[in-house]
This record gives C-alpha cells, structure tokens and sequence, in this order.
C-alpha cells in the first residue's frame, strides 16, 4: 500500500486548554485557533491537535517523540524556558543515552509526556 502521506497529526487533551495552550506556545509552537475547543499547534510541516478534553488515563498515557537535530541544543533550550516554574505540573527529565540515540523528557501540565529524541544511526 502507497500512502503518499502529507502530516501526522495526533489529537491531545488537555486538563486545562487556557494554561495548555499558553504552555505549546512557550514551547515555540504557533498556535491556529480551530474553534472555542481545538486548537493546531505547528513546526515547520510538523503539527498536533491540542483538544479542550480530559480522559485521566488517556492523558496519563500519551507520549508523543519529537526527533529534534540536536538533543544536547535542545535540552539548553528547555532549561532557559523554564516551564516547570511557571507551569504546575511540568517537568524536565535529563538526557539519557540509549542504544539508538539520545532522549531528553517534557512532561506538560496535564500529564503528556514527550520524548525529545537525536537518533545515532540517522539511516
């Protein structure tokens, strides 16, 4: 099957969609307001559905990988934001190594987690 795909876009709740959406755009995401309950926060060609909805265990188990060109840049990057001081809720995991790369976290103020990730092997 070809799938001649454009984007991926997963849909996230959120368990406040004001300090959520305030939060993605600190983050550096632009934000398209859809409607009062949906926004669509972008990239470059790279963008997510952030939704005012809140199922605790679908929050609770959302991961969403972001591959960035450079995990320790990034990683700096995160720290001078400062999120978790002015977020309740997020917080910052360190880079860890792995066999396939390198991974920082970014928990958001629901709970999301993402994974901020430079694989070593770019084949």
């Amino acid at each position: 099957m070809q799938h001649n795909a454009v984007s991926l876009r997963p849909f996230i709740g959120s368990k406040n969609f004001e300090i959520s959406r305030s939060f993605y755009r600190d983050l550096g995401f632009d934000e398209v307001v859809l409607d009062a309950n949906m926004s669509v926060f972008k990239t470059g060609q790279l963008a997510f559905y952030l939704q005012n909805a809140y199922v605790k265990d679908w929050i609770d188990n959302t991961m969403i990988f972001l591959e960035v060109d450079d995990v320790a840049r990034y990683w700096n990057e995160l720290l001078a934001l400062d999120l978790p001081s002015k977020y309740q809720g997020a917080r910052l995991t360190p880079i860890r190594v792995e066999q396939w790369g390198r991974e920082c976290f970014l928990h958001d103020p629901s709970g999301i987690l993402w994974h901020f990730g430079e694989f070593s092997n770019k084949s």
